[in-house]
């Protein structure tokens, strides 16, 4: 990043089907992520690979970003390393950034797998913002395979609690679902049930994109399961260097989870799938932090 410029806008990728309004994006965190999700996608990027590295000068230069960006546009933390790593704990380069786009009036989305974000609501509550928080599963065996390092579900369930009770937009990210891993019904339905008695507003899925590498970094530590995902994938397509589940299935997977979402009384929203017509809501859960957004629920 280049301190003497702005805040970084958020790469909308069209060719991915993504449907993001636009907005801003800091990773406060380098390198690969402390919770060692096996489906990580960030793998693909250069910056995103080996130990995490606590991005220092930020604590500094935030500021200076902030008064060069005149647009008052929402600021996503992070798209590929969560803001909330266990060197948060020490480093509080998340809180600084939060401070400071806080006090000048900057929406905040808060994608995270950590219980550690609840430290920061008193931010939250200086300026329009939500929370996302990614559960995967109900179940503590799947998450230990798929997601080792990060926080049990029970953890984030009850963060996630505690942001709603004041006040504080959520949505849970059912991101990604992975066939025959996570994909059973009853515990999906487990998730968005419980989701809807914490006073979540928002259910966000997205099916497992397979990027270049990703199957030979599981192999290293899950033969069997590498097998498994790639004959799953094997009848799925590239879009944009990612190789997506077969279209059926994905949108059979899809329908399933809108129509839970609906039994329980949230929003539901798909992210880079294909299938727009699914969505009542935005998928990052923008709209509850925005004016108006008409002309980008309008735009085809």
């Amino acid at each position: 990043m280049a301190y003497n410029m702005g805040l970084p806008v958020f790469n909308v990728v069209k060719s991915c089907f993504c449907t993001c309004p636009p907005k801003y994006n800091i990773n406060p965190y380098l390198g690969r992520c402390a919770h060692n999700c096996l489906y990580c996608y960030a793998i693909k990027f250069p910056s995103f690979i080996g130990p995490t590295v606590p991005r220092l000068k930020l604590k500094e230069e935030i500021l200076k970003m902030v008064k060069k960006t005149r647009l008052r546009l929402p600021v996503m933390l992070s798209d590929s390393t969560d803001p909330y790593q266990p060197l948060e704990k020490e480093y509080k380069i998340t809180r600084r950034c939060l401070e400071v786009l806080a006090n000048y009036g900057f929406p905040l989305l808060i994608v995270t797998k950590s219980d550690l974000v609840v430290r920061d609501i008193d931010i939250f509550k200086k300026t329009p913002t939500v929370v996302s928080m990614t559960i995967t599963t109900n179940r503590d065996d799947i998450s230990t395979l798929i997601e080792p390092n990060a926080p049990k579900p029970d953890a984030r369930f009850s963060a996630l609690k505690k942001v709603s009770e004041e006040g504080i937009p959520t949505v849970v990210r059912v991101d990604p679902i992975i066939p025959t891993i996570n994909s059973d019904g009853q515990d999906l339905e487990s998730i968005i049930s419980r989701a809807s008695r914490i006073g979540v507003k928002q259910i966000t899925v997205s099916t497992m994109k397979v990027v270049k590498g990703l199957l030979p970094a599981i192999k290293r530590v899950n033969p069997a399961l590498s097998w498994k995902l790639a004959k799953i994938y094997s009848d799925g397509e590239w879009i944009g260097g990612y190789k997506y589940l077969n279209k059926d299935l994905r949108l059979s997977i899809l329908e399933n989870l809108k129509n839970l979402a609906h039994k329980y009384g949230l929003e539901f929203a798909t992210c880079r799938e294909g299938f727009p017509q699914l969505n009542t809501a935005i998928c990052d859960g923008t709209s509850y932090c925005r004016g108006s957004l008409n002309k980008f629920l309008n735009a085809k």
